[in-house]
């Protein structure tokens, strides 16, 4: 019986051990087929003129999307300015100072926001910087994309903070320091890899969001001086291409979502690295 058993376990682990390698190499298999896809469609129409011209008026072709990769870049460094502070903050207090009914409360709020449609997101952004003012905005692109950073980063840095041992905490503060120092000087370091690991993600989440864009940073094919003009940025320009009627613009959308897919998979890696690093500092 024991023999039978036996033959019965290493038969389900490797029945089990093959279904996960399946799934792994079918999750693995997707994302090469995208970015094959993707290079293939996209990769002969990126050049230096793609990086460095403005879009070519209607019917004639080449150009560049310079000004949506600048535009994109603003956008980001607003998003980053807005939302990573913010749920950095309410994050450590949700951690360090939470109570059981404000911070369920927080929390729920939180898990709502972070499934909001990002079009929702787009037409409070609207109303709250666009319609007041009567124009669309660099700003107003960025407290969109802003809004929808701080959900994720507050829940990984509470997450983070919480994995913190707390023999950390109660060490410092009997070495004398107060609650806010100890999270400052201790806490935080600590736990800093997962939420920059967290912040990174973040940004890299709303990098190719388009719904948003489309009520507050509305597009343009110049450059935009400062921050209160109407701002190009690579989603909105995939989104336009993509629907024209014309190849040169369609080969441009593939080489945009080429680039933008590049961006994102390099923020992955930095988390990875990020996250590596860490583990190896600490163990050592």
């Amino acid at each position: 019986m024991s023999h039978v058993r036996l033959i019965w376990r290493k038969s389900l682990n490797a029945v089990m051990l093959t279904l996960t390698g399946v799934a792994a190499f079918g999750v693995v298999s997707i994302l090469f087929l995208i970015l094959g896809y993707f290079i293939y469609n996209g990769g002969h129409s990126l050049n230096w003129d793609f990086f460095t011209q403005l879009p070519k008026p209607v019917g004639e072709l080449g150009g560049g999307m310079a000004n949506a990769i600048v535009g994109s870049l603003k956008l980001l460094l607003l998003a980053a300015l807005i939302g990573l502070p913010t749920g950095l903050l309410a994050g450590v207090y949700l951690a360090e100072f939470g109570g059981k009914a404000l911070g369920f409360l927080i929390r729920y709020t939180t898990d709502l926001l972070n499934g909001v449609p990002s079009i929702v997101i787009g037409i409070f952004a609207y109303a709250l910087a666009v319609e007041p003012v009567k124009h669309f905005s660099t700003l107003a692109g960025g407290l969109a994309l802003g809004i929808m950073v701080v959900p994720i980063t507050l829940r990984s840095t509470e997450e983070f903070l919480r994995a913190v041992s707390g023999s950390l905490r109660e060490g410092a503060m009997a070495l004398g320091a107060s609650k806010w120092r100890t999270i400052a000087t201790v806490v935080l370091p600590a736990a800093s890899g997962g939420i920059i690991t967290g912040m990174l993600l973040s940004l890299a989440r709303v990098a190719g969001e388009t719904a948003p864009l489309l009520f507050t940073a509305l597009g343009n094919r110049f450059w935009s001086p400062g921050w209160s003009q109407p701002t190009a940025a690579l989603p909105l320009m995939i989104y336009e291409y993509a629907i024209s009627a014309y190849d040169d613009w369609h080969r441009q959308a593939w080489a945009a979502g080429l680039v933008l897919l590049a961006l994102v998979l390099l923020a992955n890696l930095g988390c990875r690295f990020v996250l590596n690093r860490r583990g190896t500092i600490r163990s050592v």
